[in-house]
């Protein structure tokens, strides 16, 4: 279990091996903002962000950029929230819209999916924000981080707009379970209003 400073505190949550270099590689699992369910029949690719939602992606991205958490690759589902989600977050991390790569797979992936997506990260990437949908990613973080006992407590491991960094042991091609831990953990209601 993380500890609830980690949550609660933005510079305290650090570790202090996250100012040295290194040569692991992180990942930052992120789930999509609160969306919108207000059009009744519209398909679930195209729902926007909800208001809260639409305000939360920019102080999630304020917090990674509080954080040093500056990913040098962004991967995002093409599914609406996910695209205004990913393109909010980016804006405060002074990321051109144009650098985020829109992977399809990432919509509606199962864990395996999205290792398979993270497989084909470039070698030389460090830093990958991967940025989608439950319950795939919550599968996925608990996988990676499986036996290291560092997940949050509660019902959801990713509510909207959450973030989790997890250290990675292993290069992109060689994610297996418990292959991570988890560095950083944090959601818009830890952060307080806005």
């Amino acid at each position: 279990m993380i500890p609830r400073a980690w949550a609660w505190t933005g510079a305290r949550a650090r570790d202090d091996t996250m100012n040295q270099p290194s040569k692991g590689r992180r990942l930052l699992i992120m789930r999509h903002a609160k969306s919108d369910w207000g059009t009744p029949g519209e398909p679930d690719f195209d729902r926007p962000l909800a208001k809260r939602g639409q305000r939360d992606a920019p102080r999630m991205g304020e917090w990674l950029r509080a954080q040093g958490l500056v990913p040098d690759l962004v991967l995002a589902s093409p599914a609406r929230r996910a695209r205004e989600t990913a393109s909010k977050v980016c804006k405060v991390l002074d990321i051109e819209k144009q650098a985020i790569q829109w992977e399809p797979r990432i919509y509606d992936a199962t864990r395996a999916h999205l290792i398979e997506v993270l497989a084909d990260c470039p070698a030389d990437r460090r830093l990958v924000l991967l940025v989608g949908h439950n319950p795939g990613l919550e599968e996925l973080l608990e996988y990676l981080v499986r036996g290291s006992g560092t997940l949050p407590a509660g019902d959801k491991t990713l509510p909207t707009a959450a973030v989790a960094s997890v250290r990675l042991k292993a290069d992109w091609r060689k994610l297996t379970a418990g292959s991570g831990r988890v560095e950083h953990w944090m959601c818009p209601k830890e952060l307080g209003d806005a």
